[in-house]
């Protein structure tokens, strides 16, 4: 718990030096996952998707000018040929798709709420 306190705080100071560096945010994601999609997406959004090794659930992290948020319980599916991360956040819905149909080196981060798009942002993989 040190360890996840102490890196709140050097992302704090981060954030208020203005200091442009994408930190991981502290979470089980940190020793118990696997890394498998990572995002820089238009408006700011650094997007991860985790998999828990000894569940097999999916964890959701980004960082933002807007804030930052961690979600665990994602599902993946696949739709069109992409695989579409889905995690939900009382009635807001985050979708984190895994290529497109262009590229897979792209990829979407879209927010919804009460199933209406409130955001769609274009992505790179990093």
């Amino acid at each position: 718990m040190e360890g996840a306190l102490r890196k709140l705080a050097l992302l704090a100071v981060v954030a208020a030096n203005s200091t442009p560096v994408f930190l991981a945010l502290p979470a089980a994601a940190d020793s118990t996952a696997d890394l498998v999609l990572n995002l820089r997406c238009r408006g700011g959004f650094n997007t991860q998707v985790w998999q828990n090794r000894t569940s097999d659930t999916f964890l959701y992290r980004t960082t933002s000018p807007h804030g930052d948020l961690s979600l665990d319980g994602g599902t993946v599916q696949n739709t069109e040929g992409v695989r579409v991360y889905k995690f939900q956040n009382g009635n807001y819905q985050y979708w984190v798709w895994d290529g497109t149909l262009d590229s897979q080196d792209a990829g979407t981060l879209e927010v919804y709420q009460d199933n209406r798009i409130l955001m769609q942002q274009p992505c790179r993989k990093v």
